[in-house]
């Protein structure tokens, strides 16, 4: 089969494609497997990365269901409360309502990262396999990943004091009907 292609189209590397009117060949480049072990490797950073930004996202899908939950709880305790718990309750929906963005914002950052993560290893294997100097590329990928996942976080820590907040106000209320 081999026989019948020209010298340049002989050899590793050649991709040969059968189509309706006989044999169509293509130069590509092959790459080595041993000159693909230092990009596993190197892979295997982004990689762990989106496995730990995976639970971060199952911990705030979580908390975004609940908040949602609790939020409409609170809407069914407000349409059959007295006036004086109106002012409480309707200042928890507010928290609440903030914290779901916040948490919103959190989720979309985390998998904005995941995302850029995944483009990280996509081009990691490109370069290897083209044989190509992305440096920059590869570096502001991954900036990026870590910029969106520290936004994320940030997003989280600010629900987490929202939370404190909303804990505060109830409390507050316990502690004044029990005098």
């Amino acid at each position: 089969m081999n026989d019948n292609l020209p010298p340049a189209a002989r050899g590793p590397g050649i991709l040969l494609i059968r189509v309706r009117w006989g044999l169509v060949w293509a130069s590509m480049p092959s790459t080595p497997v041993r000159e693909l072990i230092p990009v596993l490797q190197v892979a295997i950073g982004p990689v762990i990365l989106i496995s730990g930004v995976g639970l971060l996202l199952l911990t705030l899908t979580n908390r975004y269901g609940r908040t949602i939950d609790r939020s409409r709880q609170l809407m069914a305790e407000l349409r059959e409360c007295s006036e004086a718990d109106r002012q409480r309750l309707q200042g928890q929906i507010e928290i609440l309502y903030r914290r779901a963005r916040l948490i919103r914002l959190s989720i979309l950052l985390a998998g904005v990262s995941v995302l850029l993560a995944s483009l990280l290893i996509i081009v990691l294997f490109l370069t290897a396999l083209w044989k190509l100097e992305v440096g920059l590329l590869l570096s502001l990928l991954f900036i990026a990943c870590m910029v969106s996942l520290s936004g994320s976080l940030v997003a989280f820590i600010r629900d987490i004091n929202l939370s404190l907040g909303a804990l505060k106000l109830e409390l507050g209320h316990r502690k004044a009907g029990s005098s």
